[in-house]
């Protein structure tokens, strides 16, 4: 079984995002990035099912800038076995990228396609949605469980009222959460091996999909910065400045 993993290089996230002078965006100038951590959840899962010879070939993709390559090359030193890169320097909506990732599902044939549920950097979580939608095949979104039993793979995922449970019917698209697994450190080994491993150069026009944007980004601002909070002596202040200042009880 083929796996494609689509992966996206965003800000890191212990650098602490910083909102352009003229609002239009978050600046990413000399700032550290990485992989999103949900799509090393992604990865780490993809390698653990070649490990466990569920997966015969493993495909890492990421669409994005020239220095995308490196967040492929975290892939393959994590254990992928080859690299797509679809260079671009546009910031694509999730539906251009869904486009893209069909084009590419159509060309390599893939029985699984695993992606992080959201990127931290735009939260958009729409893009293995609209993927599924796009090939008319089954979505597990949001797992925290999956398990292959000859061509269905169960999917748990958390819900406000505990567990759901699917069932899909490869071929199949799963969407990974936190608590799928834990992903590996890439070893010294690991990392100048995937230097020799092979990455396919590609554009968007290659596949013929339009990405023209279809949102305008009007302004970007940081959170209102927090209140500085008050003590109180006792019980009873607290309860009188609850019910008389802030009128929630």
């Amino acid at each position: 079984m083929k796996v494609l993993v689509p992966v996206k290089r965003v800000l890191d996230y212990n650098v602490k995002a910083r909102v352009k002078s003229d609002n239009s965006g978050v600046d990413l100038a000399n700032v550290k990035m990485s992989m999103n951590p949900f799509d090393e959840i992604s990865v780490e899962q993809a390698v653990k099912m070649q490990e466990a010879g569920t997966a015969s070939e493993t495909v890492v993709v990421s669409i994005g800038p020239s220095k995308a390559q490196e967040t492929i090359r975290t892939g393959l030193a994590m254990g992928m076995d080859r690299g797509i890169h679809v260079e671009t320097d546009e910031d694509l909506e999730p539906l251009a990228i869904a486009k893209i990732l069909k084009a590419i599902c159509d060309e390599e044939k893939p029985e699984l396609v695993i992606l992080g549920k959201q990127a931290i950097d735009n939260d958009y979580g729409a893009t293995g949605g609209m993927l599924a939608a796009l090939l008319d095949w089954p979505i597990g979104s949001a797992a925290n469980s999956m398990k292959l039993a000859g061509s269905d793979m169960t999917v748990v995922k958390e819900v406000d009222g505990g567990l759901q449970t699917v069932k899909l019917t490869m071929p199949a698209i799963v969407t990974t959460d936190l608590r799928l697994n834990e992903p590996r450190y890439a070893s010294l080994p690991n990392i100048m091996k995937a230097k020799k491993k092979p990455i396919d150069a590609k554009t968007p026009a290659d596949y013929g999909v339009d990405t023209k944007p279809r949102l305008k980004t009007v302004k970007v601002t940081e959170p209102e910065a927090r209140k500085a909070g008050i003590k109180v002596e006792d019980a009873a202040q607290l309860v009188d400045k609850l019910k008389n200042e802030a009128g929630v009880i």
